[in-house]
């Protein structure tokens, strides 16, 4: 059960984070401070981080080009993290079930709140023709409060009277739905993918793709560096006991045996990727003597 207390920070952020979010930009309005925020204060943090780490990684290509709506992907995370842990909901479950629909209807608040900070603003237009400074000030900060307005209530009301039927939606993916409570899982671990894809699609993919695969490598690599390094760090203490005499025999065979090298496929790749970057320069090349040739005939001309 969500108790009132935390129904109220997490009110209060929730018009906090669409502020940080338009003004202030101290990364407080992400969705990934979302479920941190939300995951301290459900004391659950793993989950938090969990279900705002997928969100964030769900809207990567997703933008607001000419003040356009988006889905709120903070309050989705906060909704989704807030019941996950009140209700012990699967992360997946709750970030496909409850997180990417909240944060799809809080389009429509957020439509309102563009709606009324249009009027405040119309307001103070004509407050700055008539020069009436005052009425600017009260003016402009009902602008914000409509802002803080249009996550506050819907996240606020979610939170004070949506936890009966969150158990319910619960109870049912466990029980009769499980199928569906299944398939919400695997939905929800493929969200992170598709706002690559989003993203990619923006990116010009096509004419830097050499980049695109070192990046994706380098990223890999680092990650078996960081396993081969825990592993190695494992084994240094594994040795140490040894030379203790705390080590069996048969664990000290094992000593070392953790580390994997570069496989054929990424040593290509990699091969792949320069040799594509240096023919891309080559051919650039010659374009460019080409153009400055043309510009030293024009300046003789």
């Amino acid at each position: 059960m969500i108790q009132w207390w935390q129904i109220l920070l997490l009110t209060l952020y929730a018009g906090f984070q669409i502020m940080d979010e338009l003004h202030w930009y101290s990364s407080a309005g992400s969705a990934v401070f979302s479920g941190f925020f939300t995951g301290l204060v459900m004391g659950d943090l793993a989950t938090g981080l969990f279900i705002g780490g997928s969100m964030q990684l769900t809207i990567l290509g997703v933008g607001t080009f000419g003040g356009a709506s988006r889905i709120d992907a903070n309050s989705g995370t906060l909704i989704a993290t807030a019941f996950a842990v009140s209700s012990n909901m699967d992360p997946e479950q709750a970030l496909a079930a409850l997180g990417v629909p909240v944060a799809a209807i809080l389009v429509y608040t957020d439509i309102l709140g563009r709606m009324a900070n249009t009027f405040w603003g119309h307001a103070c237009d004509a407050d700055v023709e008539k020069m009436n400074w005052n009425s600017y000030n009260v003016h402009y900060w009902m602008g914000a409060v409509s802002w803080c307005l249009s996550r506050m209530v819907p996240v606020f009301l979610a939170l004070a009277f949506g936890q009966g039927l969150v158990d319910a939606i619960t109870t049912a993916l466990n029980g009769d739905l499980a199928w569906l409570g299944t398939g919400l899982t695997v939905a929800g671990g493929m969200l992170p993918a598709v706002g690559f894809a989003i993203l990619l699609r923006y990116l010009p993919v096509k004419k830097h793709v050499a980049y695109l695969i070192l990046g994706f490598i380098i990223a890999a690599l680092l990650g078996t560096a960081f396993s081969s390094i825990v592993t190695l760090g494992g084994d240094a203490a594994n040795l140490a006991a040894g030379l203790n005499g705390l080590l069996g025999e048969d664990a000290a065979v094992a000593v070392g045996g953790g580390y994997k090298g570069l496989s054929m496929l990424t040593i290509a790749l990699i091969g792949f990727a320069l040799a594509y970057i240096y023919y891309k320069q080559s051919q650039a090349a010659p374009a460019a003597v080409a153009a400055g040739a043309e510009g030293d005939d024009d300046d003789e001309l």
